[in-house]
């Protein structure tokens, strides 16, 4: 089965063919980085991390390209409001994402630009708008003039008349029309500016984005991603300016993942219920999250409860332990003999399933059904009395390949324990051979407290960490 996806302009599912065969040009629109991010900004980050995953996976070079929005009038509140200028504010929030996104398990971008280092590109965008006629300047502003681009519309399907009532703009009597959106903003005093032909200001919004897609991956890339609520006004604009500018279409495949509720209400200012991701993951194992978040396929809506984080790490538990138990057992299995008959066949079946599910347009939770077909297997063998080295390692391998598209396994079962813990094991050890059970209870207990889970099979001790 080829790799299908979803395009949200055609609204079907498309056979997913490259511009350039084995590479893919790949533009997901970044944070504005004036505050920490919270769980809903961590849905798009995971999805389209498992995307550019799996699309290496399958051989494909990436070029995965996130920015971030370093400049605009939320950044400009809120560097009066805590007294530091807006690249100081930049800084600080680009940090702190990056810092989070890793704490997620997410791979770096392959480029990270900023607005502030593409202002002359900006600039050049903008004019070749005006000189095509497609843009306006109005008292040191620029706008787009909407009207000019008969296929505005196209991709949040709706016409110029319904538009209006979406954009987020208000409306100035300087506009042509009401739909007409901003692309150059004069500075007001005080404010962070730089120079154009236009006089004093900084870019409009949806600009910056058309200007680096096309600086540093070209007029016409393969995907372009973001989250439901970009789809208009903010890409709708981005295919008005760059298809205006290169008579090209931007982007073959718009991918957009829908929203993140909280207790089924959807998260709002208002309503106070947006949840850092930094605050969360002091709570619940970063995998945790990871994984409830690809527990829904990306295009439905996913509620964030107690409940189905507790489902999520119930169902997580099952795959990591069975995970170190392969660990565990490979240490005594034997290595001679042949690896028992059907079980690379059985694999092979599994891992098809898997990659079957994957390009059926991403389809995390099916996909995670696989996973735990080889987590039935897994144990099923696991089970014998006598195991195979190779065996086990063919299993091992299977679930880590999974895992490099879903990055939902824990490697902290790696660590060495430190020396009293260590202790305490053979101590207890030793209790439960002189039948000292309150005293081997007594050990449990403490090494429970320290995050410290001891497992007594057949083949030993085993320990896993919280």
């Amino acid at each position: 089965m080829t790799l299908k996806v979803y395009n949200t302009l055609t609204r079907k599912k498309e056979e997913f063919v490259p511009i350039e065969p084995g590479k893919v040009k790949m533009y997901v629109c970044g944070p504005t980085v004036y505050n920490y991010i919270h769980i809903g900004n961590g849905r798009p980050v995971i999805f389209f991390d498992v995307v550019r995953r799996y699309l290496e996976s399958q051989q494909y070079e990436v070029n995965y390209i996130t920015n971030f929005t370093d400049v605009d009038d939320k950044m400009i509140r809120k560097a009066e409001e805590m007294a530091v200028s807006v690249p100081e504010l930049a800084e600080t929030f680009i940090a702190a994402f990056l810092e989070d996104i890793s704490t997620l398990g997410v791979h770096e971008a392959t480029l990270n630009p900023r607005v502030t280092e593409n202002i002359q590109e900006i600039i050049d965008f903008i004019a070749a708008l005006v000189e095509k006629d497609f843009a306006y300047e109005a008292r040191g502003d620029v706008y787009y003039r909407t009207s000019k681009f008969t296929e505005y519309g196209k991709l949040s399907k709706q016409n110029l008349e319904e538009l209006q009532h979406g954009i987020r703009v208000e409306v100035d009597e300087r506009k042509e029309n009401p739909q007409d959106f901003v692309l150059w903003k004069a500075a007001k005093p005080g404010e962070i500016y730089w120079d154009s032909p236009w006089g004093q200001g900084r870019p409009g919004w949806h600009i910056e984005c058309s200007a680096m897609v096309r600086k540093y991956l070209g007029e016409t890339i393969d995907i372009h991603g973001g989250g439901q609520d970009l789809t208009f006004p903010h890409h709708e604009c981005e295919i008005a300016q760059t298809e205006a500018v290169t008579g090209h279409p931007m982007a073959n495949y718009w991918l957009h993942n829908a929203f993140l509720n909280i207790d089924n209400e959807k998260m709002s200012k208002s309503l106070g219920n947006g949840i850092l991701i930094r605050d969360l993951v002091k709570q619940i194992k970063p995998e945790v999250f990871r994984f409830f978040m690809l527990s829904a396929h990306y295009r439905n809506p996913l509620n964030f409860s107690d409940e189905s984080l507790k489902q999520a790490a119930n169902a997580l538990e099952r795959i990591q332990n069975a995970y170190d138990n392969m660990k565990h057992r490979l240490a005594t299995a034997s290595a001679t003999g042949e690896v028992e008959a059907g079980i690379t066949d059985k694999l092979q079946a599994i891992s098809k399933q898997f990659v079957d599910k994957m390009n059926d347009d991403f389809n995390t939770p099916d996909a995670i059904t696989a996973v735990f077909d080889l987590v039935a297997e897994a144990n099923l063998y696991l089970q014998q009395e006598r195991v195979h080295a190779g065996a086990v390692k063919l299993f091992m391998e299977q679930l880590e390949a999974f895992d490099a598209t879903l990055g939902i396994l824990s490697q902290q079962s790696d660590e060495l324990l430190d020396e009293e813990i260590e202790q305490l094991i053979v101590e207890r050890t030793e209790s439960r051979k002189s039948k000292n059970w309150a005293r081997a209870d007594e050990i449990r207990d403490l090494l429970t407290e320290k995050g410290i889970f001891l497992e007594d099979t057949p083949q030993g001790i085993r320990w896993r960490r919280k």
